[in-house]
Formats: C-alpha cells, structure tokens, sequence
C-alpha cells in the first residue's frame, strides 16, 4: 500500500508541477501585462518612466524562468498577487468566496447520492421494469439537459409561477434556518442532477454486472433472502466504482459551478471568476485556475486512494 500511496504523490506533484507551468505561460501568453495597466481608469498609453516602474514592480524586468520561480513561490505562501482594480490581496478574496462554492458543492454532492444511488439500485433490481426506464429516463435528461437551462426553468417554475423558492442569492445569517435553507434548494439541483444521473448509471452498471455473477447465484442457490442478496453482497461489491469516482465528483462540482452560480447570483468563486474575466484581471484569473486546478488534483490524489482502499487489486499492482 505504502508503494502504491507513493506513486500516486509522485504522479499528483508531477501534475500539479505541470499545472503551474501551463497556468502561468497561459497568463503570459494572453498578452503584455503592462497593456491592463494601460488601460486602467479608461486611459490608454504609457510613458516610458512609469512602464519600467512597472515592470520592476511587476518582476517583468526578469527572465521568464525567474518570473515563474517568483511567482510560483509567492503562490506557496498564499501570495497571488493583487486585483487590477482595488488592490485587494487575491488570496483573501479567494478565501472569503470558498465556503459558499464549498458549501453548495457538498449539498450538491450529497443531494446527487442519497437520490442516485438508490435510483441505481432499484433499476438494476427491477431490469427491463418500469423503475428501470423511471430511472434510466431520469439519467438521460440529467446528462441531457444543460445546468443553466435547468436552472433557469426551475426558477421561471418553483420561483416566479409557484413562489415556493427563492430566486437568487445565499441568505443572510439574521434569517431563520429554514429561510437560509430555501436558498440551497434550486441551486444544489440544478448542480448535482448530473452527478445523480452519473451516480445512476454507474451504480446500475455496477450492480448488474454483480448481480450476474456467481457468487450472488450461489447465495441465492442457498437461499438467502433476496434482501440479503441485494444489499449485503451485491451492493457492497457494486460500490467500488461510486466510491472512487465521488472524490472526483466534488472536486467537478467546486470547480464547475461557475455556471449555477451566475444564474442563481451565488456569491462563490465561479462568479469570482466571470468577474475576473470582465474585468481583464490576470492576476485575480491566474489565482482562480491555480486554485481549481490544486482542488481538482488534490481529489484525483484522495479518488486513487479510495481505489486501492476499496480493491486489493489496485492496490497491488
């Protein structure tokens, strides 16, 4: 295990090491970060005085190599850099827009289990039924339909004709619970349907190549009660695969969230980032990506842990 553990550190190092590298060339590529500065205020032009201030306050003076030394150095002590417009430390206003993308990302992830796996389940169970095609159909769309569409029907329905829901922002802390809960509602659906169609199938997939096997016809030859069959030996084998990809489910719902919470005004990073891009501000931008390419890779290193976990087989090969 301990082998297996340190393979995967190596790979995980070696991605987030190739991670910086494109994020930071991408941030050069994109153009002179002296011509965002150049616009600043609605002005245009730089004396040559002030650009080479510039450059010395930027580090552009330096060769690319030592550009990417410093900036990646300051990036490992939660140095990014400041925003073009205010001057506000990017650090700080990554961190105070985490815990609502954190928080929405774990109510997503928890609505698309305790809805998909059963889904999964009973479809497998009931093969060629009508739980099965409820469920199937239920995948489809879910894979089918565009988060921002299903939004914004959910508001246009539950919000605007019904007026059972809010249509936008996170609540306040003054407000009741329940109140503040109503905000998760429309937004943890209309991000974790695709994870719960995803969970769907892989749980059908996986239980019905289970449920096929000999073992299960064994204890079913013995006459296990079909409850038994079902739960204690199917459904324990067939989690293998939900298992290990939940990690990577979490890590896509904080980094893909950007979507829902522009159509929901959630104060998270995803509209952080559509803020960043308006307003041309690399430094806010290159933070953002660093940070959703660190989560992603950090929970690709936790799903290949749960993987040699869950199956010896992995764990020793």
């Amino acid at each position: 295990m301990g082998k297996f553990l340190l393979r995967r550190a190596y790979f995980a190092l070696f991605s987030l090491f190739a991670a910086t590298i494109i994020v930071f060339g991408l941030s050069r590529a994109a153009g002179d970060p002296l011509l965002i500065y150049a616009q600043e205020g609605g002005g245009y032009g730089l004396s040559e005085e002030h650009k080479k201030e510039l450059e010395v306050y930027l580090g552009l003076d330096k060769p690319l190599i030592v550009q990417y030394l410093v900036w990646i150095g300051n990036s490992m002590k939660g140095d990014f850099g400041k925003t073009l417009l205010d001057r506000t430390p990017v650090f700080n206003l990554i961190k105070g827009k985490l815990g609502a993308t954190t928080q929405l990302a774990i109510a997503a992830w928890i609505f698309a289990v305790i809805t998909g796996v059963p889904l999964g389940v009973l479809s497998a169970t009931r093969r060629g039924g009508f739980f099965d095609y409820l469920g199937r159909g239920f995948a489809l769309f879910g894979q089918a339909l565009p988060q921002f569409w299903i939004g914004i029907m959910a508001i246009v329905i539950f919000a605007v004709q019904l007026d059972w829901l809010p249509a936008q922002g996170r609540g306040y802390p003054e407000e009741s619970l329940w109140v503040q809960a109503k905000h998760f509602i429309l937004p943890t659906v209309t991000l974790g349907w695709l994870g719960s169609a995803t969970y769907m199938r892989l749980v059908r997939s996986s239980m019905l190549e289970v449920l096929d096997s000999e073992f299960v016809k064994l204890a079913r030859a013995k006459g296990t009660p079909g409850w038994k069959v079902i739960w204690k030996h199917a459904f324990r084998n067939a989690l293998i695969a939900p298992i290990t990809y939940s990690s990577l489910f979490l890590a896509s719902f904080i980094t893909g969230a950007t979507v829902v919470e522009l159509v929901f005004a959630w104060p998270g990073i995803g509209r952080l980032a559509l803020t960043a891009v308006n307003n041309n501000d690399f430094a806010l931008l290159t933070g953002i990506v660093l940070f959703f390419a660190v989560a992603y890779i950090f929970f690709n290193f936790l799903a290949d842990i749960l993987y040699g976990l869950v199956d010896p087989r992995i764990r020793y090969s």
